[in-house]
């Protein structure tokens, strides 16, 4: 198949454009080309912003069986991608978020059906829009959507932490000694995924008419504490931590 991937370089992106091509798809990516693409010429690389109706466009009238879009953030996108490829290719599939699911939780087992609503994160309440807008062009007009939530899913560009962005500045202070911070009393549950697996299941969905209109969370099948994941970044980086609970 030729799957277009909006976005393609991030945590996330790279490890589905690397099982797309190894399960044989011919693709391409759009980015703005801020971050070297390491495919070695596997892919086309077309550089452009996402936000230009002209770059859009021109895609649009290529046709593809995937456009996969892993930089939907804003209703105002979602409508330039409906204009550029309603019509134009047989699956869009839209990548969200699984913190758009109801919060505070009414249950600790979180599906595709638990409601949608997040007051406390703009983000999550753009992405719950740019869904709620997919679906509402899917019942009216056919376009053919899949949603796909991923939950926290860590990389070779990525490390998990519950305060802050990447974790690396974790890593560096369980190696000079410093105490880091952990939320509660480090006993809340979460699942982990690796990039490399969430493309497993991402790749999967391609092409699928059965996933037409439809929502899916990918993520692992096992529940840790917060506790027992920094204390296994610390025993993987031969440390110890010191961990702070607030």
């Amino acid at each position: 198949m030729r799957v277009l991937f909006i976005g393609g370089t991030g945590n996330i992106s790279t490890a589905c454009v690397e099982r797309a091509l190894a399960v044989g798809h011919r693709v391409t990516i759009l980015t703005r080309g801020r971050r070297e693409a390491a495919y070695g010429g596997r892919v086309e690389e077309v550089v452009g912003d996402r936000d230009d109706p002209a770059v859009l466009a021109a895609l649009g009238e290529r046709r593809f069986d995937v456009v996969a879009n892993f930089l939907g953030f804003r209703v105002e996108q979602i409508e330039r991608d409906l204009e550029a490829f309603g019509g134009r290719c047989g699956q869009y599939v839209f990548i969200s978020t699984a913190s758009t699911y109801m919060k505070p939780p009414r249950d600790h087992v979180i599906t595709e059906s638990t409601p949608l609503h997040n007051p406390f994160w703009q983000y999550s309440r753009d992405k719950i829009a740019c869904e709620e807008r997919l679906l509402r062009a899917h019942r009216e007009t056919g376009f053919p959507v899949t949603i796909v939530r991923p939950s926290y899913t860590y990389g070779g560009t990525w490390i998990p932490s519950s305060v802050g962005g990447h974790g690396y500045t974790v890593v560096g202070r369980m190696r000079r000694g410093q105490p880091i911070i952990c939320h509660g009393d480090g006993q809340s549950l979460w699942v982990m995924t690796t990039s490399d697996d969430f493309a497993v299941g991402f790749v999967g969905l391609l092409g699928r008419v059965q996933a037409i209109g439809e929502a899916f969370h990918i993520t692992s099948d096992e529940a840790l504490t917060w506790d027992t994941l920094y204390r296994t970044i610390g025993q993987v980086a031969g440390i110890e931590p010191e961990i702070v609970y607030i």
